[in-house]
């Protein structure tokens, strides 16, 4: 499991799983940061990387909200019950 944490213009830190909500189940699913953006290795969706954790659905990576997650000025900690439940999302991954 991989989990993309980006500090946004705001100064918090957002955070998905780095994984396609649309491209996981190819095996190919996650994203690579180019610049401002990230981009599904899968399929060459782009969008601005400033948007993780704010967009859910389509082929954008699965946000961990605020409501999901804690967060202090050294860390960020998701519960394993969070991340059990993203596992299903990575079962296929090929790196």
């Amino acid at each position: 499991m991989e989990v993309l944490a980006l500090r946004a213009p705001d100064g918090s830190v957002r955070t998905a799983f780095n994984t396609c909500q649309i491209c996981y189940s190819s095996g190919r699913g996650w994203y690579t940061q180019n610049g401002e953006y990230v981009v599904c290795n899968n399929c060459g969706n782009r969008f601005l990387a400033r948007q993780v954790e704010l967009i859910k659905g389509g082929c954008n990576p699965v946000p961990i909200t605020k409501s999901q997650k804690t967060e202090d000025a050294e860390f960020v900690t998701i519960p394993e019950a969070i991340l059990e439940e993203a596992r299903p999302l990575f079962l296929k991954w090929k790196r």
